[in-house]
C-alpha cells in the first residue's frame, strides 16, 4: 500500500451555504418569511416551553407551618359541660376533656384558647388552656380556677 492510494474518509467538499444569491435563486429554497427562513436563528427548545407553560409559585415559600388555635368561648364551654356524662364539680376542662366531647381532634398539638363570650356560673379549673383576660375574671368569679 502506497500513500497515494490511502483515501480519507473525511468529506472534502464543505457544507453549501444557501441563502446567498447565487443559482439558488432569491429564497434559497428556504421559503418566504418565517423563522426558518432567517439567517443566525435560533429555534427555542421544546423543554423551556414546557418550563413556561408550568404555573409558578410566587412568594416565600418557607413559611413555618404550625396548627391554628382552636378557639372556644365560655357558651361552647356549657355544652361540653353538658354533654359530659361525669357531672362532679369542680370540673377539670383539658385537651383530654374536649376531646371526649368531640370539641377537638385527637391529633391536634396546637393551642387552645378560650374567649369570653358567654356567661360561666359553674366553679371551672382550666388544665394547659390560654385565657383571654376577661374570660380569667369571669372564671375567678365563679371560684374556678385557671392552671
Amino acid at each position: 500500500m502506497k500513500l497515494h492510494n490511502v483515501k480519507l474518509k473525511v468529506r472534502e467538499r464543505s457544507k453549501q451555504r444557501i441563502g446567498r444569491g447565487g443559482k439558488r435563486g432569491s429564497y434559497s429554497g428556504r421559503g418566504v418569511k418565517g423563522q426558518k427562513s432567517r439567517a443566525g436563528r435560533k429555534l427555542r427548545p421544546a423543554q423551556r416551553d414546557l418550563i413556561l407553560r408550568i404555573p409558578k409559585l410566587r412568594g416565600f415559600r418557607n413559611k413555618i407551618k404550625k396548627d391554628k388555635p382552636i378557639i372556644f368561648n365560655l357558651k361552647d364551654l356549657y355544652f361540653a359541660i353538658k354533654t359530659n356524662s361525669k357531672p362532679n364539680l369542680p370540673l377539670t376542662i383539658n385537651k383530654e376533656f374536649l376531646v371526649q366531647c368531640g370539641m377537638v381532634s385527637p391529633e391536634y398539638a396546637g393551642e387552645i384558647r378560650m374567649l369570653s363570650q358567654g356567661d360561666i356560673n359553674v366553679p371551672l379549673t382550666l388544665e394547659g388552656i390560654s385565657v383571654s383576660k376577661r374570660t380569667r375574671e369571669k372564671i375567678e368569679k365563679a371560684n374556678g380556677k385557671i392552671l
